[in-house]
């Protein structure tokens, strides 16, 4: 058995967190896996330092689609049995979503769900893609128990934001966004925050106006999650608010697992 520490941060653009420190972040944090996402670059427009920072491998799944947008990424100091990015479904895939290390005893996944925002095409996109995960999730633990992170993009509970009532019409609080967040966890998927934390004011995300963040103004879309399994094995989890760089903080998972 050994203790693993994992961070997932949503990084608004590597390039710019780079320059913000990123690299001397990543050491201090002393993790075995960063999943990161929103990362809206390319492998090739790093250089090497950037791709494989500070002794950690880079896993790079940039969007296909246009670049400059969505995007994950993986930085492993241990290294995996297999790789593999994306969803099986064609629909889903060129946009950058997912990143899924193979260990012995678990998979660690890293995933930046779609935003559905923008219209009622992209909401629709996004829950077709919240139930394709979910069957693709359901298979994996059927061969080990599984470690998920990443910027869901929805707010489960009115504790999750500062204002649900004025939030209840926007997506990423919508009644079928957090109806799929019920279905998921009902399905013994374990929100690892919720294991230490209670109450609102656990933020991950504000919005980059008004002081949103000084006044602690935000929501918590950016989850750990494990399977059932594992529960007993987590040992603490976090939102690492004071590292700045981005409009959304990064999140920590220290768990026991099986080497």
């Amino acid at each position: 058995m050994a203790l693993w520490k994992f961070y997932s941060w949503n990084v608004n653009g590597y390039r710019a967190v780079w320059k913000k420190g990123f690299g001397e972040w990543l050491t201090s944090s002393d993790a075995d896996v960063v999943f990161l996402q929103e990362i809206k670059a390319h492998p090739e427009q790093l250089d090497d330092e950037a791709r494989h920072p500070h002794g950690y491998t880079g896993i790079w799944n940039p969007a296909q689609v246009k670049k400059g947008y969505s995007g994950v990424a993986a930085l492993h100091r241990r290294q995996p049995l297999s790789v593999s990015t994306g969803l099986p479904d064609a629909r889903f895939q060129g946009e950058g979503r997912l990143v899924l290390l193979e260990y012995p005893a678990f998979y660690a996944a890293g995933v930046y769900f779609p935003n559905g925002q923008r219209d009622e095409e992209r909401l629709k996109f996004k829950l077709d893609y919240y139930d394709v995960f979910l069957e693709y999730a359901e298979t994996l633990r059927m061969d080990k128990p599984v470690i998920l992170c990443g910027d869901v993009n929805t707010a489960h509970t009115p504790e999750d934001l500062t204002h649900p009532d004025r939030n209840a019409k926007t997506s990423g609080f919508l009644p079928e966004e957090r109806a799929w967040l019920d279905k998921f966890t009902a399905h013994g998927w374990v929100d690892c925050f919720r294991m230490f934390h209670e109450g609102p004011g656990n933020y991950t995300w504000w919005a980059p106006w008004r002081n949103a963040r000084q006044n602690n103004v935000g929501w918590r879309i950016d989850y750990f999650f494990v399977t059932e399994e594992l529960a007993g094995r987590v040992k603490d989890c976090w939102h690492a608010t004071d590292v700045m760089g981005s409009d959304h903080c990064p999140v920590g998972l220290s768990i026991e697992v099986d080497d």
